[in-house]
């Protein structure tokens, strides 16, 4: 499979991992080229020691220079991406969560539809002023790239989509402050994180609450990239997040209107565990997955996520066992 719709960046340039025979060889991309990267070129021993201190000043230069290019269009990208950690952020989209907790209120209590979302939106603006945000950990081994499909397990009827803005971790971060948090950011990619929905709450043992386990990661769950796109280059505090499931617009929201942005989410999650060069931070997702629509993956299926100067992933969707 060859990767010739992940085109659409705007940055001048990007990072790749792409597929060489048996190999996965990271490389630089620029409009519709890419090369290799080697330690000499990176001036570090790989990636994510690259990302630690990111000389992008370097990789500009050979971006504008003749070398080892070949087409975009003839790679095959995977996982732009060696995360050590991944974390991922619950309950993000002020419009998405106020929507969740007018409908739960108005099956309950005696509030109209108005009064409800006017309630929730008071509980939400209560939680960014004096909350916290809510973190769990996601296994590095369900970060996939589009080039695999992602196959649906037979255990579940109802696997869900859920498009999501993630920061790759520069340098590494403990307890930072708001204020210091972006500093500690090399770029950004795009993130599916898929979810079944009926493995969320246990059920043997209902106090104990959600096991993320379970019911984030099967294999190839975390399908990732297709570029990692420098933070210079990226303006993350409006970027259109779109997911479409064939062809049929599902998820269509901004960063904007994330609860908590990016600097509180990363100084939060630095509180407890430092964050590593090359993590995976995700933010959160928008309104719009599977379950607001009663409709969830099949196989055959192919969702189309692209996030606002990161480009377009593209995932096909098969039944475990169907090959």
């Amino acid at each position: 499979m060859t990767s010739g719709y992940t085109r659409r960046f705007d940055a001048p340039f990007a990072l790749a991992r792409y597929r060489d025979g048996d190999r996965v060889t990271l490389g630089l991309v620029a409009g519709d080229r890419i090369r290799p990267l080697g330690p000499d070129e990176l001036g570090a021993p790989d990636l994510n020691a690259f990302l630690a201190e990111p000389d992008w000043d370097r990789l500009g230069a050979l971006a504008n220079q003749d070398g080892p290019w070949s087409p975009l269009s003839e790679a095959t990208l995977t996982a732009p991406v060696e995360p050590r950690q991944v974390l991922q952020t619950g309950a993000n989209y002020r419009q998405h969560v106020i929507e969740l907790v007018a409908a739960g209120l108005t099956q309950n209590t005696e509030r109209t539809p108005e009064e409800a979302r006017e309630f929730a939106a008071r509980m939400m603006d209560e939680r960014a002023a004096h909350g916290e945000p809510y973190f769990f950990i996601g296994l590095p081994a369900c970060v996939v790239g589009d080039d695999e499909e992602l196959v649906l397990p037979s255990y579940s009827e109802v696997h869900d989509w859920e498009l999501e803005l993630a920061v790759v971790i520069g340098a590494p971060a403990f307890r930072v402050s708001r204020e210091s948090a972006l500093d500690h950011v090399a770029g950004y990619t795009i993130c599916n994180d898929i979810t079944t929905r009926d493995l969320v709450f246990r059920k043997d043992m209902k106090e104990i609450g959600t096991d993320w386990y379970r019911a984030k990661n099967a294999p190839g769950f975390l399908p990732t990239g297709p570029f990692l796109v420098p933070a210079p280059f990226v303006d993350a505090t409006d970027a259109n997040v779109r997911l479409e499931l064939n062809g049929q617009v599902m998820q269509d929201a901004s960063t904007s209107d994330l609860l908590f942005d990016i600097p509180a989410l990363i100084s939060g999650a630095s509180q407890t565990m430092p964050l590593l060069p090359g993590d995976l931070l995700l933010t959160g997702s928008p309104a719009g997955n599977g379950q607001h629509w009663k409709r969830f993956l099949r196989d055959g299926d192919v969702m189309t996520g692209s996030i606002q100067g990161l480009g377009t992933q593209v995932v096909r969707c098969i039944a475990e066992g169907t090959r």
